[in-house]
């Protein structure tokens, strides 16, 4: 069987754009993030950038001002990191921190920030930490520091959002045994607290809407990619207004194969993010799209586009959040871990945000319960790589 051919929607390249542009992060390593190739990336940032060369225009500054421009830069810098790590010396210490507690803390940043600089901000003797930190420490020191500095990587690098259970699984995984009882203790000790979900509120009430019959009846597994989707709508507030989010979720790996998003919720919305879905995944013959009974997807024009793709609707009950719990699952993992920890002026700031969120960390990076804490990407890559090699073999 021939390879699928990725294509991209417009709205996929312009969101990978800003990710460079907004960012200031090389082409290559946003291609890597993403999964695509660095070349066609840069054509798009090239072309976007012709299209956008007069925006950057701006009057010359003079000496004088370009110093005092490099002066008010550094002192912002500066202050800038002393509040960034007094805010994180903050949550890491004790109440009553000792001499020792501190010089643990600027050990474990001082990859991060001056020695010097956190030595004056902490009140503490630069010769002293020296003289602590040259000294061999014991075994048991050099477990407990060794741990604690995992963990905080971990918790960072799942931007806050990963709990006891999860960060032992990412250890596990690594090659450190950890218990989830003891990691609990090394991020209680440090203050690590992952983001709470809010509770639950009900947006729909039941109608007399039509609607396709519920084909999955709760039950979200899969045998293979493409073959179960579901999809659902949600809003984002920004300085602008509403923003609005539409995704479509593949059942096998959970991945967020399809997304658009808009200031209005009218049917284009979920067409635009069935159609990335559909250019980014091989559908499955008989596949089967599964949503609430909104307007948006019991609409003609909807109807017309899955019949198109030989794709089979289905849809729950009005009102009833189980019926489609997996798509509600999601919003409301993004809302917990992002939206509801950041306030948006502007809808292309949210818009970028999301993007960054749905392709770099949640596809490719948060570990999944339900997946055995594995990633959507590496469940799906499993599969191509065991389909590909059973052909083979054949």
């Amino acid at each position: 069987m021939a390879e699928h051919r990725r294509r991209y929607t417009p709205e996929y390249k312009d969101e990978a754009v800003k990710l460079v542009i907004d960012s200031g992060r090389p082409i290559s390593a946003v291609a890597k993030d993403l999964g695509i190739n660095e070349g066609t990336l840069g054509s798009w940032v090239a072309t976007w950038r012709r299209a956008h060369r007069h925006d950057a225009e701006e009057e010359p500054l003079s000496m004088s001002e370009r110093a005092r421009l490099r002066e008010l830069e550094k002192e912002n810098r500066e202050l800038r990191m002393e509040r960034e790590f007094l805010s994180k010396a903050g949550s890491l210490l004790r109440a009553a921190p000792s001499v020792t507690d501190k010089y643990e803390l600027i050990a474990a940043e001082k990859d991060s920030y001056p020695v010097r600089n956190m030595c004056r901000w902490l009140a503490v003797s630069a010769s002293g930490f020296y003289d602590w930190y040259r000294r061999p420490p014991s075994p048991r020191t050099r477990r407990r520091t060794t741990l604690d500095t995992q963990v905080r990587a971990l918790f960072a690098a799942s931007r806050q959002t990963y709990g006891a259970r999860r960060i032992a699984a990412a250890l596990r995984a690594s090659g450190t045994p950890a218990s989830v009882r003891l990691v609990r203790r090394v991020m209680r000790r440090a203050g690590l607290r992952a983001c709470q979900p809010r509770a639950y509120r009900r947006t729909t009430l039941p109608g007399q809407a039509p609607a396709p019959t519920d084909r999955l009846r709760r039950d979200f597994t899969a045998a293979r990619p493409g073959e179960k989707l579901v999809g659902d709508i949600t809003y984002i507030r920004t300085g602008e207004g509403w923003l609005y989010l539409a995704t479509v979720i593949d059942c096998y790996s959970r991945k967020v194969i399809g997304w658009s998003m808009a200031d209005h919720m009218r049917t284009e919305l979920i067409i635009d993010a069935f159609t990335m879905a559909a250019t980014r995944t091989r559908l499955q013959p008989g596949a089967t799209f599964h949503s609430d009974r909104g307007s948006q997807y019991l609409s003609d024009a909807y109807q017309r586009v899955l019949r198109h793709h030989q794709v089979h609707p289905s849809a729950g009950a009005t009102g009833v959040c189980w019926d489609n719990s997996l798509a509600e699952s999601f919003f409301g993992t993004l809302k917990n871990e992002l939206i509801h920890r950041e306030h948006y002026p502007t809808r292309r700031v949210a818009r970028t945000a999301i993007a960054d969120y749905i392709e770099i960390f949640y596809n490719r990076q948060r570990l999944h319960s339900t997946l055995g804490y594995r990633t959507p990407n590496h469940i799906e890559n499993l599969y191509h790589t065991a389909t590909a090699t059973i052909a083979g073999a054949a």
